[in-house]
Protein backbone atom coordinates (compact mmCIF):
# COMPACT_ATOMS: atom_id res chain seq x y z
CA UNK A 1 0.00 0.00 0.00
CA UNK A 2 2.79 2.68 0.75
CA UNK A 3 4.83 1.66 -2.20
CA UNK A 4 1.85 2.35 -4.22
CA UNK A 5 1.00 5.84 -2.54
CA UNK A 6 4.50 6.49 -3.03
CA UNK A 7 4.63 5.55 -6.86
CA UNK A 8 1.58 7.90 -7.64
CA UNK A 9 1.70 10.56 -5.03
CA UNK A 10 5.37 11.12 -3.86
CA UNK A 11 7.88 9.93 -6.47
CA UNK A 12 9.65 12.56 -6.54
CA UNK A 13 9.33 16.22 -5.10
CA UNK A 14 7.29 17.77 -7.94
CA UNK A 15 4.45 15.08 -7.18
CA UNK A 16 4.79 15.40 -3.47
CA UNK A 17 4.30 18.97 -3.70
CA UNK A 18 1.44 18.62 -6.19
CA UNK A 19 -0.16 16.08 -3.29
CA UNK A 20 0.17 17.92 -0.52
CA UNK A 21 -1.00 21.31 -2.29
CA UNK A 22 -4.39 19.51 -3.85
CA UNK A 23 -4.90 18.25 -0.66
CA UNK A 24 -4.35 21.43 1.35
CA UNK A 25 -7.09 22.56 -1.42
CA UNK A 26 -9.65 19.83 -1.03
CA UNK A 27 -9.16 19.76 2.53
CA UNK A 28 -9.37 23.95 3.22
CA UNK A 29 -12.77 23.51 0.86
CA UNK A 30 -13.85 21.17 3.45
CA UNK A 31 -13.71 22.38 6.35
CA UNK A 32 -12.83 26.51 5.76
CA UNK A 33 -16.69 26.64 6.32
CA UNK A 34 -16.94 25.18 9.35
CA UNK A 35 -13.63 27.16 11.16
CA UNK A 36 -15.07 30.62 9.95
CA UNK A 37 -16.48 32.29 12.57
CA UNK A 38 -18.20 34.95 9.97
CA UNK A 39 -21.17 34.81 7.60
CA UNK A 40 -19.73 35.13 3.64
CA UNK A 41 -22.68 37.37 2.95
CA UNK A 42 -23.22 39.65 6.06
CA UNK A 43 -22.26 43.57 5.33
CA UNK A 44 -20.73 45.41 7.92
CA UNK A 45 -20.42 49.17 6.36
CA UNK A 46 -18.03 49.86 9.63
CA UNK A 47 -15.53 47.58 8.92
CA UNK A 48 -14.72 48.17 5.03
CA UNK A 49 -11.82 47.46 3.53
CA UNK A 50 -9.84 46.84 6.52
CA UNK A 51 -6.58 45.32 6.40
CA UNK A 52 -5.74 41.98 7.39
CA UNK A 53 -4.93 41.42 11.50
CA UNK A 54 -6.19 39.55 14.02
CA UNK A 55 -10.04 40.22 13.66
CA UNK A 56 -10.01 39.63 9.84
CA UNK A 57 -7.11 37.39 9.24
CA UNK A 58 -7.22 37.74 5.25
CA UNK A 59 -9.13 41.42 5.88
CA UNK A 60 -12.47 42.37 4.53
CA UNK A 61 -14.16 43.69 1.44
CA UNK A 62 -15.52 46.68 0.57
CA UNK A 63 -19.00 45.66 1.89
CA UNK A 64 -17.14 44.80 5.25
CA UNK A 65 -17.41 41.16 4.30
CA UNK A 66 -14.51 38.55 6.07
CA UNK A 67 -12.44 37.48 2.81
CA UNK A 68 -11.27 34.49 4.58
CA UNK A 69 -15.05 33.31 5.17
CA UNK A 70 -15.80 34.34 1.64
CA UNK A 71 -12.88 32.50 0.06
CA UNK A 72 -13.53 29.11 2.64
CA UNK A 73 -17.19 29.67 1.32
CA UNK A 74 -16.19 30.28 -2.27
CA UNK A 75 -13.90 27.20 -2.72
CA UNK A 76 -17.41 25.37 -3.02
CA UNK A 77 -18.15 27.34 -6.36
CA UNK A 78 -14.79 27.89 -7.82
CA UNK A 79 -13.31 24.34 -7.25
CA UNK A 80 -16.74 22.34 -7.77
CA UNK A 81 -17.42 24.42 -11.28
CA UNK A 82 -13.54 22.95 -12.04
CA UNK A 83 -14.58 19.63 -10.73
CA UNK A 84 -17.73 19.32 -12.52
CA UNK A 85 -16.40 20.63 -15.66
CA UNK A 86 -14.16 18.27 -16.18
CA UNK A 87 -16.05 15.34 -14.58
CA UNK A 88 -18.78 15.97 -17.40
CA UNK A 89 -16.69 16.49 -20.28
CA UNK A 90 -14.62 13.41 -19.12
CA UNK A 91 -17.95 11.58 -18.90
CA UNK A 92 -19.41 12.77 -22.11
CA UNK A 93 -15.66 12.22 -23.83
CA UNK A 94 -15.51 8.73 -22.75
CA UNK A 95 -18.79 7.53 -23.74
CA UNK A 96 -18.91 9.16 -26.98
CA UNK A 97 -15.47 8.72 -27.95
CA UNK A 98 -15.49 4.35 -26.43
CA UNK A 99 -18.55 3.73 -28.35
CA UNK A 100 -17.30 5.61 -31.78
CA UNK A 101 -13.82 3.94 -31.51
CA UNK A 102 -15.17 0.59 -31.14
CA UNK A 103 -18.17 0.48 -33.42
CA UNK A 104 -16.31 2.02 -35.70
CA UNK A 105 -17.27 2.95 -39.90
CA UNK A 106 -19.53 6.13 -40.60
CA UNK A 107 -20.64 6.46 -36.94
CA UNK A 108 -17.01 7.00 -35.97
CA UNK A 109 -16.27 8.83 -38.65
CA UNK A 110 -19.25 11.45 -37.92
CA UNK A 111 -18.18 11.71 -33.89
CA UNK A 112 -14.79 12.59 -35.56
CA UNK A 113 -16.26 15.35 -37.89
CA UNK A 114 -17.69 16.65 -34.90
CA UNK A 115 -15.08 16.72 -32.44
CA UNK A 116 -13.13 18.43 -35.40
CA UNK A 117 -15.95 21.15 -35.49
CA UNK A 118 -15.61 21.71 -32.27
CA UNK A 119 -11.64 21.79 -32.02
CA UNK A 120 -11.75 24.16 -34.93
CA UNK A 121 -12.59 27.25 -32.45
CA UNK A 122 -10.77 28.06 -29.64
CA UNK A 123 -12.09 26.45 -26.84
CA UNK A 124 -12.26 29.13 -23.84
CA UNK A 125 -13.93 31.58 -27.20
CA UNK A 126 -16.30 28.90 -27.82
CA UNK A 127 -17.46 28.10 -24.28
CA UNK A 128 -17.55 31.90 -24.16
CA UNK A 129 -19.93 32.09 -27.13
CA UNK A 130 -22.17 29.36 -25.62
CA UNK A 131 -22.02 30.93 -21.94
CA UNK A 132 -23.02 34.44 -23.44
CA UNK A 133 -26.18 32.58 -24.97
CA UNK A 134 -27.70 31.25 -22.47
CA UNK A 135 -27.07 33.97 -19.71
CA UNK A 136 -24.32 34.28 -17.11
CA UNK A 137 -24.02 32.32 -14.43
CA UNK A 138 -22.69 29.34 -12.72
CA UNK A 139 -24.81 26.23 -14.37
CA UNK A 140 -23.52 27.88 -17.90
CA UNK A 141 -20.54 28.19 -17.52
CA UNK A 142 -19.91 24.35 -16.36
CA UNK A 143 -22.29 23.51 -19.35
CA UNK A 144 -20.64 25.86 -21.77
CA UNK A 145 -17.18 24.83 -20.50
CA UNK A 146 -18.36 20.96 -20.93
CA UNK A 147 -19.46 21.34 -23.91
CA UNK A 148 -16.46 22.63 -25.52
CA UNK A 149 -14.10 20.42 -23.61
CA UNK A 150 -15.65 16.95 -24.32
CA UNK A 151 -14.14 16.37 -27.62
CA UNK A 152 -10.91 16.22 -26.01
CA UNK A 153 -11.45 13.35 -24.09
CA UNK A 154 -13.61 11.47 -26.52
CA UNK A 155 -10.21 12.00 -28.98
CA UNK A 156 -8.24 10.30 -26.76
CA UNK A 157 -10.61 7.62 -25.37
CA UNK A 158 -11.36 6.62 -29.24
CA UNK A 159 -7.74 6.42 -30.10
CA UNK A 160 -6.86 3.75 -26.86
CA UNK A 161 -10.51 1.95 -28.04
CA UNK A 162 -9.43 1.31 -31.52
CA UNK A 163 -6.19 -0.52 -30.12
CA UNK A 164 -7.89 -2.43 -27.33
CA UNK A 165 -10.68 -3.53 -28.86
CA UNK A 166 -8.11 -6.07 -31.18
CA UNK A 167 -6.86 -7.58 -28.00
CA UNK A 168 -7.69 -11.29 -27.29
CA UNK A 169 -9.38 -10.83 -24.39
CA UNK A 170 -12.10 -8.37 -26.16
CA UNK A 171 -12.23 -11.14 -29.08
CA UNK A 172 -13.20 -14.23 -26.64
CA UNK A 173 -15.88 -11.63 -25.22
CA UNK A 174 -17.27 -11.33 -28.41
CA UNK A 175 -17.18 -15.21 -29.43
CA UNK A 176 -19.14 -15.98 -26.10
CA UNK A 177 -22.35 -13.75 -27.21
CA UNK A 178 -21.44 -11.03 -24.78
CA UNK A 179 -23.77 -7.39 -25.41
CA UNK A 180 -21.27 -4.47 -27.43
CA UNK A 181 -21.94 -2.25 -24.86
CA UNK A 182 -20.92 -4.48 -21.94
CA UNK A 183 -17.65 -4.69 -23.82
CA UNK A 184 -17.26 -1.36 -24.01
CA UNK A 185 -17.98 -0.39 -20.36
CA UNK A 186 -16.79 -3.35 -18.73
CA UNK A 187 -13.45 -4.28 -20.56
CA UNK A 188 -12.31 -1.51 -22.91
CA UNK A 189 -13.09 1.69 -21.06
CA UNK A 190 -11.41 0.45 -17.68
CA UNK A 191 -8.52 -0.12 -19.44
CA UNK A 192 -8.35 3.57 -20.94
CA UNK A 193 -8.43 5.05 -16.96
CA UNK A 194 -4.53 5.23 -17.06
CA UNK A 195 -4.44 7.75 -19.74
CA UNK A 196 -8.19 9.43 -18.61
CA UNK A 197 -7.32 9.63 -14.83
CA UNK A 198 -3.92 11.63 -15.34
CA UNK A 199 -6.02 14.31 -18.09
CA UNK A 200 -8.61 14.64 -15.50
CA UNK A 201 -6.57 15.49 -12.69
CA UNK A 202 -4.64 18.40 -14.74
CA UNK A 203 -7.80 19.56 -15.90
CA UNK A 204 -8.95 20.70 -13.04
CA UNK A 205 -6.71 23.03 -13.27
CA UNK A 206 -7.16 24.43 -16.39
CA UNK A 207 -11.14 24.57 -15.68
CA UNK A 208 -10.59 26.79 -12.73
CA UNK A 209 -8.71 28.99 -14.75
CA UNK A 210 -11.61 29.21 -17.12
CA UNK A 211 -14.82 29.26 -14.78
CA UNK A 212 -12.47 32.05 -12.32
CA UNK A 213 -12.27 33.91 -15.74
CA UNK A 214 -15.58 33.76 -16.91
CA UNK A 215 -16.57 35.08 -13.13
CA UNK A 216 -14.15 37.70 -13.65
CA UNK A 217 -15.66 39.16 -17.26
CA UNK A 218 -19.33 38.59 -15.86
CA UNK A 219 -20.30 35.81 -17.52
CA UNK A 220 -19.89 33.06 -14.80
CA UNK A 221 -21.02 33.96 -10.71
CA UNK A 222 -22.61 36.89 -10.20
CA UNK A 223 -21.51 39.18 -6.78
CA UNK A 224 -22.40 38.75 -4.18
CA UNK A 225 -21.66 35.21 -4.55
CA UNK A 226 -18.20 34.82 -2.95
CA UNK A 227 -16.44 33.09 -6.11
CA UNK A 228 -12.82 33.70 -6.14
CA UNK A 229 -12.13 34.91 -9.73
CA UNK A 230 -15.76 37.40 -8.84
CA UNK A 231 -13.67 38.57 -6.54
CA UNK A 232 -11.15 39.25 -7.94
CA UNK A 233 -12.94 41.24 -10.48
CA UNK A 234 -14.75 42.87 -7.52
CA UNK A 235 -11.30 44.23 -6.01
CA UNK A 236 -9.48 45.19 -8.95
CA UNK A 237 -11.27 48.52 -8.28
CA UNK A 238 -9.20 48.70 -4.67
CA UNK A 239 -5.98 47.14 -6.82
CA UNK A 240 -3.75 50.28 -5.14
CA UNK A 241 -5.57 51.03 -1.50
CA UNK A 242 -6.36 46.93 -0.45
CA UNK A 243 -4.06 45.00 -2.79
CA UNK A 244 -4.70 42.27 -0.53
CA UNK A 245 -8.22 41.92 -1.74
CA UNK A 246 -6.81 40.46 -4.95
CA UNK A 247 -3.80 39.04 -4.58
CA UNK A 248 -5.29 36.31 -1.92
CA UNK A 249 -7.72 34.79 -4.06
CA UNK A 250 -5.34 34.80 -6.98
CA UNK A 251 -2.81 33.11 -4.48
CA UNK A 252 -5.57 30.61 -3.59
CA UNK A 253 -6.36 29.98 -7.49
CA UNK A 254 -2.44 29.47 -8.47
CA UNK A 255 -1.97 27.45 -5.68
CA UNK A 256 -4.79 24.93 -7.13
CA UNK A 257 -3.77 25.51 -10.35
CA UNK A 258 0.17 24.43 -9.07
CA UNK A 259 -1.21 21.37 -7.45
CA UNK A 260 -3.26 19.85 -9.28
CA UNK A 261 -1.27 20.23 -12.63
CA UNK A 262 1.77 18.49 -10.23
CA UNK A 263 -0.94 16.16 -9.52
CA UNK A 264 -1.56 15.14 -12.88
CA UNK A 265 2.38 14.94 -14.46
CA UNK A 266 2.95 12.65 -11.43
CA UNK A 267 0.07 10.45 -12.32
CA UNK A 268 0.34 10.41 -16.05
CA UNK A 269 4.41 9.40 -15.19
CA UNK A 270 3.68 7.02 -12.97
CA UNK A 271 1.02 5.36 -15.18
CA UNK A 272 2.77 5.69 -18.50
CA UNK A 273 6.55 5.64 -17.50
CA UNK A 274 7.43 5.89 -21.28
CA UNK A 275 6.01 9.66 -21.85
CA UNK A 276 8.95 11.34 -19.00
CA UNK A 277 11.26 10.89 -21.64
CA UNK A 278 9.46 12.87 -24.51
Amino acid sequence: MMKTIKKYFFRDIPSAMGTVISLGILLFMIIGPFVTKFDPLTVDMGAKLVKPGSAHIFGTDEMGRDIFSRLAYGAWYSMGTALAVVLLAALAGIIIGGIAGYVGGWFDNLVMRICDVFLSFPQVFLAMIIAAAIGAGIGPTIFALAVSWWPNYARMVRGMVIVIKEKLYVESAKSIGMHPLRIIFTIIIPQTMSMVIPQITMGIGNALIAASGFSFIGLGAQMPTPEWGAMISQGSRFIFNAPYYVIIPGIFIFLAVLGFSLLGDSLQEATNPELKNL
